[in-house]
């Protein structure tokens, strides 16, 4: 065991905790989310920030010692990952997205080159038992409670995004909703269910008005994945309708064919009957089609409102309307009536929500 100072914290690691001087191991366990420091040693000009615990981003440099945690990526616009089968001080690693996720990586996407190459310094040591100084590997998911296995969210509304893909605007449509829903008086929580650890997203729908916010990170999942997804979604929504907002926001991070979990998510027929309303974020006219057919096909859901780069402006909603029969509402200069379009979906009426705070 030796100890060693960080000169940055990532904030996928949030969870554990960690002070800037740490006690490393030598014995690294590979499970997803332990949290291992390593020493950056290339040099990048895009692509080359981390996000801290706060929420703010920092460059990395070489030289740069961070404690990030292993995880798995495989995001089109970003880089493919793997957790390492084993682990030994002095290896290389990589840092796989900017909430610092780290593993093998597999697969580069051109538009943001190669990844940070790291040397592993060391595992983590967590100190849990008081009074002795028995480490053992520090990992995000330690001493958190089991995940839901049933949705209970009393008659709360929820209304959800989903996407045809990565960057397709879904953030954008939540924050556009939180804001909106905030502007008329409503209490509002969000969550976002699936993606890789970035605290980001969540943030930005806090900073909109949200609140509480959740994301997956915080029930110790580094990435979302089929066997996960579902338990994770009950369990945010549970933990949300606990605080009886008016509406929980709800976003499905990646897209309808990614590696996530959003598949698994919308089997589940529970909740699939919890979303009051549901929007699709589509890039462009054929993914929108593509979208609107999956979801109806595959899980017996038609969208509310189609939004995304797709409505960017009438050559988009107008094919939207004229060859699909779907409303085209964008998040960005039209945020009034999307938001009123997906909450006259669930029902309410904010006048009278209104009035209900006020009494």
């Amino acid at each position: 065991m030796r100890a060693i100072v960080l000169d940055k914290i990532a904030s996928v690691t949030l969870n554990a905790r960690l002070s800037r001087e740490v006690r490393l191991s030598d014995e690294y366990p590979c499970r997803e989310g332990d949290v291992v420091a390593v020493r950056v040693l290339t040099r990048k000009s895009v692509y080359n920030t981390l996000e801290l615990p706060t929420g703010r981003f920092s460059t990395l440099k070489p030289g740069d010692i961070i404690a990030g945690a292993l995880g798995h990526r495989r995001a089109l616009a970003g880089y493919a990952g793997k957790i390492p089968d084993k682990l030994a001080t002095g290896d290389r690693i990589n840092v796989l997205n900017l909430g610092g996720v780290l593993g093998h990586c597999t697969s580069v996407n051109p538009d943001i080159g190669p990844p940070f190459e790291c040397e592993v310094l060391g595992q983590v040591l967590h100190f849990p038992f008081l009074a002795e100084r028995v480490g053992v590997p520090a990992n995000i998911g330690y001493g958190l409670p089991p995940l839901d296995t049933k949705l209970n969210l009393g008659g709360i509304p929820v209304v959800t995004v989903v996407g045809t893909c990565m960057n397709a605007g879904k953030t954008q449509a939540c924050q556009a909703l939180v804001q909106e829903y905030t502007h008329q008086r409503l209490k509002v929580a969000a969550a976002k269910a699936t993606g890789v650890s970035l605290r980001r997203d969540i943030l930005g729908m806090e900073d909109s008005g949200a609140s509480p916010v959740t994301m997956f990170t915080d029930y110790g999942i580094v990435t979302t994945q089929r066997a996960n997804a579902p338990a994770l979604t009950r369990t945010m929504l549970n933990r949300l309708a606990a605080g009886k907002p008016d509406v929980i926001v709800l976003e499905l991070g990646d897209g309808l064919l990614g590696d996530y979990g959003v598949d698994a998510i919308l089997e589940q027929a529970d909740i699939r009957a919890a979303f009051s309303a549901l929007a699709l974020a589509a890039t462009d006219p054929v993914a929108a089609w593509g979208g609107l057919a999956r979801l109806k096909q595959e899980y017996g859901l038609t969208p509310d409102v189609i939004t995304g780069p797709a409505t960017d402006n009438a050559a988009g909603t107008d094919l939207l309307r004229d060859r699909m029969g779907a409303l085209g509402l964008n998040a960005r200069t039209a945020a009034k009536e999307f938001a009123a379009a997906m909450l006259s979906a669930t029902g309410l009426k904010p006048q009278e929500m209104a009035a209900e705070d006020a009494r």
